[in-house]
């Protein structure tokens, strides 16, 4: 009868095996003691031993192919045997399992409920918007302004909404023209990305017909995926995603006589940035609603005496009071990915001392030509991406079965936003010069502290700096920016006491510490490109060549 073999756990960590080379080929004859094949472990390559004998019937894993422990890598039997059915893993289970499979198929289909005709919606001329998705990152968007109202037309190119991403605050452009028929979302919650927010259509035409086909359709494809779930779900899927995805929109602002100022997420949090009594801002939207142009366009006069009721509501010296605040989409999105990258990669950390004497004398040269003022950021990512080049390796992501080693060099640069942390990239920065480097890494800057970034600006780095040295941070650890391998933490320059020639000398010094994912690079891949970083940053003259 017919033996599968199969990968044996041949250490106590290991979880699949790899065939180095197989030392047998189907046909052959095996004897008990016979080595099968070579197997490469976590620890060691083994040889992997027959206990049957037999004929070698099958192979199922090529050489330098992975197989998990428990898995089927061959089949020992007599020669000319069926052994089909036992590739299924386990042949008699399988077989077991389709008796039942047969048995309860009946009872199954007794207890599926007919599926529902689909709804007709070809004579509604109608479209229903959903949420699109506006990063590669993004998962959900917050409504943070309606621009347009129930009943109102729209045209293929106007702007209906402002809608708040992990990002960045972008604008929600209509491809329809037609009627405003339906919101289903409200200013301040959420939605998941595809799902329902509004319909445009024509004047009078059946929107809530519309509705309910596509929940129908949106339940149908759930179903394939998770029926007994979907079995459970009674009400309308646009109100079931809106109540699981909706946040608390924050408070609007009170008047004194008790009467709520009506004012949108987005304008609120502008007028506050501003320092703006959004009371005096005069509203153009829905209502007298205020929205993000009104605070924008707002010119402030004179400000009011404070009044006597002001100081009366001032709390008390030692009163405890707090305020809370809804996470927002880029907060929301910068601790999920931090927090993955951290516990999933396994970080590694290389510090190292840079004399910057010459970068500094360089520097103030290169800025009494140079079109654009450089600055030690600049010089840091460019002999970044002139050491990347030398070192490949560094350069790289870890994909699970496999590593991607960049031929391109786009480096991210982290940069400080009010509600968390950006990364644009300077892409082929190793192509560029200084002055370039400069400009782009100002306009970037300058864009993503304004909210203005696009998904090309933000996405595609292979390595990324994350300078805090003008905060006068001398050293400090980074966590690794997926799906890069390595992030490069770069502390100020601190003016400090060195030994030179066997002398104390007064020497600028710059301490940068190379955050690594230890699955893709290893502590002297690391150690070797930190040199040379340091070699290009202490002899300026080497990063221009």
């Amino acid at each position: 009868m017919a033996e599968v073999i199969r990968m044996p756990k041949m250490s106590d960590t290991m979880e699949e095996g790899v065939i180095a080379s197989w030392l047998k080929k189907v046909g052959d004859t095996v004897k008990p003691g016979d080595i099968l094949a070579e197997v490469e472990t976590d620890k060691a390559t083994m040889e992997l031993e027959s206990y049957d004998e037999g004929v070698l019937l099958h192979i199922g894993v090529k050489e330098k192919e992975a197989v998990p422990v428990n898995g089927i890598i061959a089949v020992i039997g007599e020669k000319g045997e069926d052994f089909e059915h036992l590739l299924s893993d386990n042949g008699a289970a399988a077989e077991e399992k389709e008796e039942t499979q047969e048995k309860e198929e009946p009872k199954k289909e007794a207890e599926k409920p007919k599926s529902k005709e689909k709804i007709d919606t070809s004579s509604i001329n109608a479209t229903i918007i959903t949420m699109p998705k506006m990063s590669d990152t993004m998962q959900e968007g917050t409504i943070s302004a309606w621009l347009k109202k129930v009943g109102d037309d729209i045209k293929s190119g106007e702007i209906i909404a402002e809608v708040e991403t992990d990002k960045a605050t972008m604008e929600l452009e209509s491809y329809e023209d037609g009627n405003l028929l339906y919101i289903g979302i409200e200013e301040g919650n959420s939605v998941p990305v595809d799902g329902v927010i509004a319909v445009i259509g024509e004047k009078g035409a059946d929107y809530e017909t519309l509705l309910k086909a596509h929940e129908q359709e949106m339940a149908g494809e759930s179903e394939e995926e998770e029926a007994p779930k979907q079995e459970s779900k009674s009400s309308p899927q646009p109100e079931k995603k809106e109540s699981q995805t909706a946040s608390t929109p924050s408070p609007a602002p009170v008047l004194a006589d008790g009467e709520r100022v009506k004012a949108s997420p987005l304008a609120k949090k502008i007028a506050e940035e501003r320092g703006i009594d959004i009371r005096q801002v005069a509203g153009s939207g829905d209502g007298g609603r205020i929205i993000k142009r009104d605070v924008e366009n707002f010119v402030p006069t004179a400000a009011p005496a404070a009044s006597s009721s002001a100081s009366a509501v001032m709390p008390s010296v030692g009163q405890e009071s707090y305020r809370e605040e809804n996470v927002s989409q880029m907060r929301k999105v910068i601790a999920k990915r931090l927090a993955e990258s951290k516990f999933g990669a396994p970080h590694f950390y290389l510090t190292m001392e840079i004399n910057m004497d010459k970068a500094i004398e360089a520097r103030k040269s290169m800025n009494e030509i140079a079109p654009v003022k450089i600055s030690f950021n600049d010089m840091v990512i460019k002999a970044a991406a002139a050491a990347l080049r030398q070192h490949p390796k560094v350069n790289s992501s870890w994909l699970g079965d496999k590593i991607r080693y960049n031929d391109h060099i786009h480096i991210g640069m982290a940069v400080a936003v009010e509600e968390g942390l950006l990364v644009p990239v300077i892409r082929f920065a190793d192509s560029k010069s200084l002055s370039q480097i400069s400009n782009e890494a100002k306009t970037l800057g300058g864009k993503a502290k304004n909210k203005e970034l696009q998904p090309k600006d933000w996405e595609g780095n292979t390595f990324t700096i994350s300078n805090l040295g003008m905060f006068g941070i001398e050293e400090f650890t980074a966590i690794i920016n997926p799906p890069d391998a390595c992030i490069l933490a770069v502390g100020g320059i601190k003016e400090t006491v060195i030994v030179k020639n066997g002398e104390m000398k007064v020497g600028n010094v710059m301490k940068v510490t190379l955050s690594c994912d230890h699955r893709v690079v290893d502590g002297a891949v690391g150690s070797a490109f930190l040199l040379t970083l340091k070699g290009l940053l202490e002899d300026p003259v080497r990063i221009l060549i």
